[in-house]
């Protein structure tokens, strides 16, 4: 009863009460409204031109309006979009996707595939769709949600991840086979995100299935990267996972590591695990004395503390995020504040920016519109109300629509200097950007429940409560409804107690029903289409993309390069 107890305590922590919409802003002319349709607009004006030009390949190059294969051949935009749809409101379109999802993935095919990104988008979309299905109107089967067609299609999905895991320490290979496993000469170096990032996935698999190996799998991986650790706290940013040695030893916060600090927090969340925060809280205080100077996280040497880089990368923007989530909300806004000040000098964040010449650093000056300080400022301002996050938001809206957006949808961004433009727009943009732009300047969305509303749902193994709030994201903004991975479970004892708190502290009727307060239609933006317009056969027919290969050194969570120490020589590596 205590451990229920103190779980239901932590997930109403992070769901703070709702504001009306504009609050703290209207006394600097923001409205708070008109900028949540103008973020609906921009999705529905990449979304169809997806649907029109790119489907059923994984992403849209907007400059020729075609498509490609990037991630292993899934339609990978199509899955990553699937809850934003949801978000917005558009149920009868997130019912037309699941159809074709259904008729349409094949994971029986002859391509190498990055291990974390078909996790993190991939596993991660089709769960969170799953959990989401009632909710969007789907007609779910008997059993549901220990049982449906999208859990069957994670489940697929993972197992084919599996073999990589298969290693001596248990760390996994960055690269698999869906048709084949692990081919004979793939690199055994591996970053330490491609390590860390699969509690969520794997544990929330685990416990709506009941196969235990996913998260055991996902332990093994977080605990072999914990026992690695240098003797003054630090990981490094690339191990060799056959002999657990650490190839590139630098230290930080930001690319090639970030999600497995993310991991350890949302895992403990998500699962009640004192262990995984305990872990992370150690690492924060390592974080802090090596790396952190002037509110600013610089990369160290991982087994001296001596500084390495002195660079900001883009992708350390999801930090302020994560230290609000364990409450340390002063220093997240203190942070969140630099990175703010490097988005006003460019119009967006730089892959890498120089903190003592206050510059970009030369070949890594582009945003391919990345979520992180999005992100931070939708958890900071559900904290604290500050207006100046909303002002975040709003000029995110202003530069990706004045830089970015082109006839077929919004481009990457090549170079921040002089916005040249690159032909690709990458599925975390629907997936993330996006979405934590519009649940920024949505305070009544679903999402943001704070406790006081759930439904009450009939499985094999007795009541659970569900879409009470408190979802966890997944490092791709896959929300994860934290109370279904105590619906499929046979101790029955564990979903009594949980209805029973949730009836004591609101003395709600069973079976009261959650309801969208947004209209269900395709759209209200600009672009919309009627959902019986978006056929499912757009696109052409489907190939699968050539097989990957990746250097010694590539990371296949990260898109871009960085600069590594390796055996202690620093170089940048430019493949």
């Amino acid at each position: 009863m205590l451990r229920s107890l103190g779980s239901l305590l932590c997930l109403w922590a992070l769901r703070l009460p709702a504001l009306p919409a504009g609050t703290g802003a209207a006394a600097r002319g923001l409205d708070v409204a008109s900028y949540r349709e103008r973020v609906r607009a921009m999705f529905y004006h990449a979304y169809e031109h997806y649907l029109e030009s790119a489907f059923p390949y994984d992403e849209l190059r907007p400059l020729t309006c075609d498509g490609q294969d990037t991630w292993g051949s899934f339609s990978l935009t199509l899955i990553d979009a699937l809850d934003t749809l949801l978000i917005l409101g558009n149920v009868s379109e997130f019912q037309r996707v699941v159809n074709v999802l259904q008729e349409g993935v094949d994971f029986d095919i002859d391509v190498n595939a990055s291990v974390f990104e078909t996790n993190i988008r991939v596993v991660g979309g089709l769960l969170s769709a799953h959990l989401l299905s009632k909710k969007a109107g789907v007609e779910v089967e008997v059993g549901w949600p220990c049982s449906g067609p999208l859990l069957r299609m994670a489940e697929e999905a993972a197992r084919k991840l599996l073999p990589a895991f298969q290693t001596p320490t248990g760390m996994p290979y960055g690269t698999v086979n869906l048709l084949h496993g692990v081919n004979p000469g793939e690199t055994p170096v591996t970053c330490t995100a491609g390590i860390g990032t699969f509690i969520v996935e794997f544990a929330t698999l685990s416990h709506l299935t009941g196969d235990p190996v996913f998260e055991d799998v996902a332990r093994k991986a977080l605990k072999a990267l914990w026992k690695n650790r240098s003797d003054i706290g630090l990981v490094g940013n690339h191990i060799d996972v056959i002999t657990a040695k650490w190839v590139a030893q630098d230290a930080g916060i930001g690319a090639g590591v970030d999600s497995y600090f993310e991991y350890l927090v949302k895992g403990a969340i998500l699962l009640q695990d004192k262990e995984l925060m305990s872990m992370f809280l150690e690492y924060n205080k390592a974080i802090k004395n090596y790396t952190k100077f002037d509110d600013w996280y610089l990369w160290v040497q991982m087994y001296k503390g001596t500084v390495s880089m002195p660079v900001f990368q883009s992708l350390e923007a999801y930090w302020p995020g994560l230290q609000s989530l364990i409450g340390d909300v002063q220093n997240a806004m203190r942070t969140f504040l630099n990175y703010y000040t490097v988005w006003k000098q460019f119009g967006g964040l730089p892959e890498f920016y120089n903190i003592p010449q206050g510059y970009t650093v030369d070949k890594r000056e582009g945003y391919p519109l990345r979520p992180e300080l999005i992100e931070s400022a939708m958890y900071l301002y559900r904290a604290t109300r500050d207006p100046t996050l909303l002002e975040l938001g709003r000029d995110a809206v202003e530069s990706i629509e004045k830089i970015s957006k082109v006839d077929c949808g919004f481009a990457t961004i090549k170079d921040l200097r002089d916005h040249r433009l690159d032909n690709r727009m990458e599925s975390f943009f629907l997936a993330e950007t996006v979405k934590y732009l519009y649940l920024l300047f949505d305070p009544d969305n679903f999402i943001h429940n704070d406790g006081s509303v759930f439904d009450v749902v009939i499985t094999p193994y007795g009541e659970c409560v569900l879409n009470a709030g408190g979802y966890v994201f997944n490092t791709e903004a896959h929300p994860i409804d934290p109370a279904a991975l105590h619906c499929c479970r046979k101790r029955k004892e564990e979903q009594w107690e949980v209805e029973d708190l949730m009836r004591e502290f609101y003395s709600l009727k069973k079976n009261k029903k959650f309801t969208l307060k947004r209209a269900s239609d395709y759209g209200e933006g600009e672009g919309a289409k009627d959902p019986e317009d978006a056929s499912s056969e757009k696109g052409g027919e489907k190939r699968n993309s050539k097989k990957n290969s990746h250097s010694l050194l590539s990371c296949p969570s990260q898109s871009f390069n960085s600069k590594l120490a390796v055996l202690g020589q620093v170089f940048l590596d430019n493949t």
